[in-house]
Parts: C-alpha cells; structure tokens; sequence
C-alpha cells in the first residue's frame, strides 16, 4: 500500500516535466519559423562586418632615389667649382631620421650657387587603418589629405584647374594709362614716361602668379601651394612651392625652395611649379609601375 502511494505523488513531477519540455519545444519551434517579410540566421557571427582589405602599397620606395638624376640636376644646378665627387654627394641626398621606413620617410637635396641657393624635399607616408572594419586604409589616407588640404587653407573639394591651364581666376584689366602729349620736335622720349621705355617700346610687366590651388590629374587628389617672401629693400624675395597628393593609402609631399642671393629677383611662379609638378607625375608615374 505505501509504494502505491509513493507512486501516485511522483506522477504529478513528471507530468510537469514533461508539459515543460514541450513547451520548450514549442518555443523554439516558433522562433525558427519567421514570419513574413523577415529573415533570420541561426549561424553564429553572422551580421560581423567584413574587415577591409590592406592598402594597395605595403612598403615604400627609397626616397633619395625616388628622383632620377637627370631631373635632379635641372632643379638643382650645381656650382662649377665642385668637383665629380662632391656633386655626386650632393644628387645623392640626405636621408630624414625615420624610425619605420614602411610607414614614413624622407629625403633632402641642397645646392648653392654664387646667385642662389635651391632646395628640394621628398617625403613619402604610408597610412595604415588600425580598424579596418570601420575605415580602410585608403578611406584613412584620404582623412590625412584632408586635413592637410584644410591647412592650406584651400576649398574642399574645390574646383580643379586643368593641367595645360593652371592659371587662377585673372584679375580684372588694369584701365589704360593717359596718353602723354607729343613731344616737342627734337625733343628726347622720357625713359620714365608712363607706358613708354627709352626704345619706345612697352615697358616688360610682371610674371604672373599662378597661386595656391586644387590639381586635377595627379594621383587621386592632389593641391599645391606656392608661397613668396615679402619684397624688401636689402633682403631677397624666395619662393616655396609644395605639392601634396595622394595615390592610394601614401601621402607625398614635394617641397622646393628658390632663393636668390640678391634682392630685386623674383623667381618665377610658372617655373617653379612647372618643376614641382613634372617631378610629382614621374612620382605617380613610379608608384603606378
């Protein structure tokens, strides 16, 4: 009589169980069936973000030698006095200090005439993307030419100018000096009358200045600066242009420096630049290779 008793208290628990077990069951049931317009998925991990993949470059080109010697020389003439050995120091560089030459490195060239003295900087950045499931490599770089751009002070994105034409907006034409009134028979022309020189012809004006601006055509972006020293009586104007683009996940930067040794000489805006950007080009040129 006891176990029959026993028995009969201990199916209440399994009923229970049971009815547990089946629900259960039926909840996951419901789950895994979606409703309509819905998807679900059962794989853990699914919705991860896909990392992007590394930037194109990995490593960097030797800065000194990014510049063919040939080149080299045209930007930087040397003084006749030197000697074989001393010019082939001064087209060889100087090496900036770097600590990771896959992340960033740079190079210098000085050469010193009686009428001026010339500088050239090439410096190379490779941008790495410490999370590239949030930014790439590429979308990093970008952020770094960006800021830069805004240091100089230039619009973003901006209007591009074409590379056959890189003038900036023309002013407006100055008005027409006064004609002077015709001189006397026998009378010797004044050098210093207005429009008019000692061979009657017009008097030279001045180089015009192509300015700070936007490039199209030169890696994926790129601008350029051009800066002049204030004119002063006893100090010489020098001139600085620097141009910065980017080719992928690298940052280049090109700085070159005229500097005439006596004052009342202006190096020429068009000159300068026009050596800057052909220098630039063989630079995307090579990193294309």
């Amino acid at each position: 009589m006891q176990r029959k008793a026993v028995r009969r208290r201990a199916l209440p628990g399994v009923a229970m169980l049971t009815a547990l077990v089946a629900g259960v069951t039926g909840l996951t049931g419901c789950t895994e069936k979606s409703g309509p317009g819905t998807t679900t998925d059962a794989k853990a991990g699914g919705s991860t973000a896909v990392p992007a993949q590394p930037g194109k470059y990995r490593n960097l080109p030797a800065p000194c030698k990014a510049a063919d010697v040939k080149r080299l020389r045209g930007m930087l003439p040397a003084d006749e006095s030197l000697t074989d050995e001393q010019r082939e120091l001064l087209y060889a560089g100087t090496a900036d200090a770097s600590y990771d030459a896959d992340r960033r490195v740079g190079c210098r060239w000085t050469a010193q005439t009686p009428s001026e003295t010339r500088l050239l900087s090439i410096g190379f950045e490779r941008v790495v993307s410490y999370d590239r499931a949030a930014a790439s490599d590429d979308d990093k770089a970008r952020q770094v030419y960006v800021r830069r751009l805004t240091d100089a002070h230039l619009p973003f994105p901006g209007i591009s100018a074409s590379p056959s034409s890189p003038s900036s907006p023309s002013a407006p034409p100055a008005p027409a000096a006064p004609s002077s009134p015709p001189a006397a028979p026998g009378a010797t022309p004044n050098p210093a009358a207005p429009g008019g020189s000692p061979s009657g012809s017009p008097s030279p004006t001045a180089a015009p200045e192509l300015g700070s601006r936007v490039l199209a055509g030169l890696g994926n972006e790129a601008y350029i600066e051009d800066k002049l020293s204030p004119a002063g009586t006893t100090a010489p104007q020098s001139r600085t242009v620097r141009t910065v683009f980017r080719t992928s996940n690298v940052i280049v930067t090109i700085e070159y420096s005229v500097q005439p040794s006596q004052p009342g000489i202006v190096p020429s805006s068009a000159e300068t630049q026009d050596k800057v950007r052909q220098l630039a080009q063989a630079l995307v040129e090579r990193f294309n290779e």
